[in-house]
């Protein structure tokens, strides 16, 4: 059975703002030849610091960036090869959650505007069964319906994000894309928001790709785990093994950044070195050696493939020491 959502070799680029006679002609690879998929049903947490190209490859899925590599098949269907009327019907089967819900929601438009927009667009609603469905979809996020009228400066940041959670609903989507959906949220928020959208995903069946820097959140969801860096995965696999037994030195430094809260023991932080290199300065080798504390020489040379960690295992790392356990 084919996956929902199925990435081969994706690759996003952009220009770079260099003066001089080759201004305009650099290009900075944002994405780099990510291969991922999401089953039906499936939440795959996809991990990573700030800045290396996590809300971009969500941004290429539903065609916002256009793709300089690779594929991308949502239930089936070419998503490169799609324009028009066919792209807006694929669109229903995947909708994308902001991560700030102060500029995911146009201030100009009422709760009960954002959310029928997509009613009547998609699912060709009109009159007292938009106003219904509406109602019925503030309620499935917690809101009462007489809310609807109100505008987005009337709510909390909480409120907000949950009104979006209902939008994206609004199409009865297979598969949705949360980018950093809590990370703006003060944490008793946070939680509301996370029950919420595991809730969601037990009574509606979805799928979701659940983008994050904040691993506990991302333990809390997930069934599978992708740790990106640098444009590239360098590690995936299924959560628990991932966190009790991560392989890829850059995991291993985010694992021991996790506050833990008990006193007694003392925070470390993670071994790494500080003085990280530009992306386009690795032009070979593994991009993470230059802040790595386990790499030799031979990082430099061989640029290292995702690959199991046993001939029968979906546990993967990108390392050429993956085997080997840290000092």
């Amino acid at each position: 059975m084919s996956p929902l959502l199925d990435l081969c070799g994706v690759t996003v680029e952009f220009a770079t703002a260099e003066s001089g006679p080759r201004r305009g002609r650099s290009r900075m690879r944002a994405v780099d030849g990510v291969s991922l998929s999401v089953s039906d049903g499936e939440i795959v947490g996809l991990v990573g610091e700030s800045g290396c190209g996590k809300t971009t490859l969500a941004r290429a899925i539903v065609k916002l960036v256009p793709l300089a590599g690779g594929t991308i098949h949502l239930d089936g269907r070419d998503m490169g090869a799609l324009s028009g009327a066919k792209l807006r019907a694929a669109r229903s089967t995947v909708q994308m959650i902001f991560q700030d819900p102060y500029a995911s929601l146009n201030p100009r438009m009422t709760v009960f505007d954002a959310i029928a927009e997509p009613l009547r667009v998609h699912r060709r609603l009109r009159g007292k069964a938009l106003v219904e469905e509406t109602g019925r979809l503030m309620e499935s996020v917690g809101l009462a319906r007489r809310l609807v009228r109100k505008y987005p400066h009337e709510f909390s940041g909480g409120q907000r994000q949950r009104i979006a959670v209902a939008r994206a609903l609004a199409v009865r989507p297979r598969l949705i894309l949360a980018d950093e959906p809590v990370s703006s949220l003060d944490v008793s928020i946070q939680a509301q928001v996370l029950n919420l959208l595991s809730d969601l995903k037990n009574r509606m069946k979805l799928a979701m790709l659940f983008i994050s820097h904040d691993l506990s959140v991302v333990r809390y969801l997930s069934h599978r785990i992708a740790v990106m860096y640098r444009g590239r995965i360098v590690e995936e696999g299924d959560a628990k093994p991932v966190f009790e037994t991560p392989a890829h030195p850059y995991t291993r430094a985010l694992m021991s950044a996790i506050p833990v809260p008990d006193p007694s023991r003392p925070f470390r932080p993670p071994p790494l070195r500080s003085d990280a290199l530009s992306a386009g300065t690795l032009t070979h080798g593994c991009r993470f050696r230059d802040r790595c504390p386990m790499a030799t020489e031979a990082c430099a040379e061989l640029d290292p493939k995702l690959e199991a960690l046993h001939p029968s295992s979906s546990h993967r790392a990108a390392c050429l020491r993956k085997h080997e356990k840290p000092a």
